[in-house]
This record gives C-alpha cells, sequence and structure tokens, in this order.
C-alpha cells in the first residue's frame, strides 16, 4: 500500500471512518488540514498519498486508456484503504470523500465497486472518463447517501459533469444531494464543510442504533 496518514480516532478504536483522496498537486497532509473541521467523535480519518502528487496523468475528461494504469492503481490503493477501514468499522460506517482528482477518483471508486457505504463527498469532481464512454457500471449503491459541491464555473470541473456524476450515481441507487455554487471557484466552503459533518453525524447514529439493537 502507498504511504497512509492518520488523524482522529485510531481505526482501531473508531466506529466510523473518512477516507480521504486529495487532489493533484496536493498531498495527504492537505487533504488532511480538513480532518479538523470536521473532527467527530468516533471517526478515524485516513488519507493515502499519490505518487508524484498525482492519482493520474490527464484530465478526469480524457479516455479511460489515456490514464491507465495508473488509474487502475489508484483505485487499487483507494479499495486497500477503505477494505482496511471496513475490517474495523463496516463498510456502512466508512465514508469516501475526495476533493478535485481526488474527488473523481473516490466517486469512481464506489461506481465501480456499489454497495452500501457510510457515504461519498465529492468536493469538485466528477465520474472518469468521456461522457458518453466511461467505464460500464451495474449493481446497487443501496442508498448510499453522495454528497456533491463544486462552483458553478470551476476551471476544472465543468457543472455538467457534476450534474451528469449525480444523475448517474442515483442511477446505481445512491441518494444523492448535489449543489452548485455561484462563485465558489476552485475550493471548499462553509456549507459544504457542513453538509459532510451533518453525513457524519447520521453515520454515528447509525452505528449507536446498531449497538442499541
Amino acid at each position: 500500500m502507498t504511504q497512509l496518514l492518520t488523524a482522529g480516532e485510531p481505526l482501531e478504536s473508531a466506529r466510523a471512518a473518512v477516507v480521504m483522496l486529495h487532489g493533484r498537486g496536493a498531498s495527504a497532509d492537505d487533504i488532511l488540514l480538513t480532518a479538523e473541521p470536521l473532527a467527530t467523535p468516533g471517526f478515524a480519518f485516513l488519507a493515502p498519498n499519490a505518487r508524484g502528487g498525482a492519482w493520474y496523468p490527464h484530465p478526469f475528461t480524457a479516455p479511460l486508456e489515456a490514464n491507465e494504469p495508473w488509474l487502475t492503481e489508484a483505485l487499487r490503493t483507494v479499495a486497500e484503504v477503505v477494505d482496511e477501514a471496513a475490517r474495523h468499522v463496516g463498510h456502512e460506517h466508512v465514508i469516501v470523500l475526495g476533493f478535485s482528482q481526488g474527488a473523481c477518483l473516490g466517486l469512481e471508486f464506489v461506481a465501480r465497486n456499489p454497495r452500501r457505504y457510510g457515504g461519498a463527498v465529492g468536493w469538485s469532481g466528477g465520474l472518469i472518463g468521456p461522457e458518453g464512454a466511461q467505464a460500464p457500471r451495474s449493481g446497487s449503491l443501496e442508498s448510499t447517501p453522495i454528497v456533491l459541491g463544486c462552483s458553478e464555473t470551476d476551471p476544472y470541473i465543468p457543472a455538467e459533469r457534476v450534474t451528469a456524476a449525480a444523475r448517474d450515481l442515483a442511477n446505481l441507487g445512491a441518494a444523492v444531494a448535489a449543489r452548485l455554487y455561484p462563485g465558489l471557484g476552485h475550493a471548499v466552503n462553509e456549507d459544504e464543510l457542513r453538509r459532510v459533518r451533518e453525513l457524519m453525524k447520521a453515520v454515528v447514529q447509525q452505528v449507536q442504533q446498531e449497538e442499541m439493537a
């Protein structure tokens, strides 16, 4: 497995987990900076590092073969981290979160590996590949809550690709809430952080209900 950084509750004693995927030119240290405003009791945060600061070399809208074999390797890394988290807390208590290239990777991972997760978060991202020429998808996300947020005029992520991702993930059975923000730029705002905290709170409540059953 690639280098993995952690924050929050130790995984061995955690009740839930967030797998955090950084953007192009960034690092696990960078994405973990958002663990502080997202800090929730019982949550472990796990952030793998992409080699060279990128999960794949070309834009997410490029032909799939142009980003191979890096994309397959990156998806394998996400699978390893998600499975490690799930070994302790269960897949239904794992949230996959990413920003920019990391958002694209995380959303692509859940679309290709559908099951019930605690949730997925795409901050400025969409599903990978040219529209109409993406990887085949089948199966069900079993009402997994997915939170999408992006600027209406993001310089790297066309708004229509966020809308398309919302549609495609909903078609896979996810409960998708997508929001486009005017004038945000390529960034994360307080409303997006708030929405993720609400998602995390719902996962904690789910854990508590299961413990009481």
